[in-house]
């Protein structure tokens, strides 16, 4: 179940993710299950990731962005482009402390 944010949270990890560099890419293979298997690991080492999606049309790279996210779970924090941030807390280590809802 992908997580629910509220508007300050989702601010509050805008800025986060703003010096983030793109973790992973999703290429012209589309969304395999070894990617979604990666995804979702750096998710939960990371909690906030980048993932660059390289289709063309822009309903085509929404549709992959969704299915992503509620594949691994995670939440969609913003879209820019062919970039996307993501964001699902880690089960194990919890490194990012979100403002109360």
């Amino acid at each position: 179940m992908p997580t629910a944010l509220t508007a300050a949270q989702t601010r509050f990890l805008r800025g986060q993710a703003h010096d983030l560099k793109a973790m992973l890419q999703v290429g012209g293979k589309g969304l395999t299950d070894p990617v979604v298997a990666e995804v979702a690991l750096a998710l939960e080492h990371h909690e906030l990731i980048k993932v660059k999606v390289a289709a063309t049309d822009r309903e085509e790279r929404d549709a992959m962005i969704a299915e992503l996210a509620s594949r691994t779970g995670a939440a969609l924090v913003q879209r820019i482009g062919h970039t996307a941030v993501l964001y699902r807390e880690s089960t194990e280590k919890r490194q990012i402390v979100l403002p109360r809802a």
